[in-house]
């Protein structure tokens, strides 16, 4: 047998032996009794009020700088290349520094989508959101604790329909936005990907923030990017205008959409979800009739 012949039996080997882990239960009511489980609540709420902290600075700073009311230049500061640095950014940082604790969600979308999937709980995918919401909110809070005189004045970093653009056209935006982030979270996260490629080393944070990066390049102009609740309703809550809330429900409905759109997609048709569950069922009435 040649060397290359081995090393091809063995990758189908490798292939075939591999199974993937079993569906997080619906409900799981003995994570309520174990210290790990508020643990990964307190690392998502820290990371989420981090997260706001910086982005949402990040913002108004920006729009301090380019004032001209206050002699700014209109081509200084961080321009919407810096501010899409400072999402994609942060959420690299968080996601690698919680992965190993809570999975690094901080978004209830990313959230949602997973459990769709069956990685997590329902227990555990409703308390990961409150925290993540609570965080949001605290967040900002900081920030308008910091920058009062500012906070108001330039938008508090609440998300809005800008104008020019229809409520349709904002919601795509934000589904096709999660997609993209919701996606990337599955590819980078794959267990068999991971087994069958362990030799080319995956750094999941890296794509997971590109990914965050990109859909604030091509979606500030329209909404200021949600692809996140907690992010839209941690501003929300602090700023507290009409347009805000008025707007607010396109930052709920259109990421929960494409996470559950990026969800059906990976597992059901890239991992071939829907065959593997039609093969068991044939297999198991094949056995019953014999």
């Amino acid at each position: 047998m040649t060397k290359n012949a081995g090393v091809a039996e063995h990758g189908s080997f490798t292939a075939k032996d591999y199974h993937d882990p079993p569906p997080a239960p619906l409900i799981d009511a003995e994570e309520l009794t174990k210290w790990s489980f508020y643990r990964a609540l307190i690392a998502e709420f820290v990371a989420t009020l981090l997260f706001l902290y910086i982005t949402v600075l990040t913002v108004i700073g920006y729009k301090s700088q380019t004032d001209t009311d206050l002699n700014g230049d209109v081509c200084g500061g961080v321009g919407i290349l810096g501010i899409a640095w400072a999402f994609g950014g942060m959420i690299f940082i968080l996601v690698y520094c919680t992965a190993g604790i809570s999975g690094g969600h901080i978004n209830p979308a990313v959230t949602f989508g997973l459990f769709l999937a069956r990685k997590v709980s329902l227990i555990r995918a409703v308390m990961y959101m409150v925290a993540q919401c609570l965080g949001a909110i605290c967040g900002v809070g900081l920030v308008k604790a910091f920058q009062k005189s500012y906070y108001k004045k330039y938008g508090g970093g609440a998300n809005e329909l800008n104008e020019g653009y229809s409520t349709g056209v904002g919601l795509a935006a934000e589904i096709i936005g999660t997609f993209v982030l919701v996606y990337t979270v599955f590819s980078a996260t794959d267990p068999k990907r991971n087994a069958r490629d362990s030799h080319v080393p995956v750094l999941a944070p890296l794509p997971i923030g590109f990914a965050v990066f990109m859909v604030h390049l091509a979606t500030i102009p329209i909404t200021g990017t949600g692809i996140n609740p907690a992010r839209s309703l941690g501003a929300a809550v602090m700023y507290n205008q009409e347009k805000a809330w008025d707007d607010h429900w396109i930052f709920w409905v259109g990421p929960f959409i494409g996470a559950a759109i990026a969800a059906f997609y990976y597992q059901f048709i890239l991992r071939a979800g829907a065959v593997k569950a039609l093969g068991s069922f044939r297999s198991n009435a094949s056995h019953v009739r014999n």
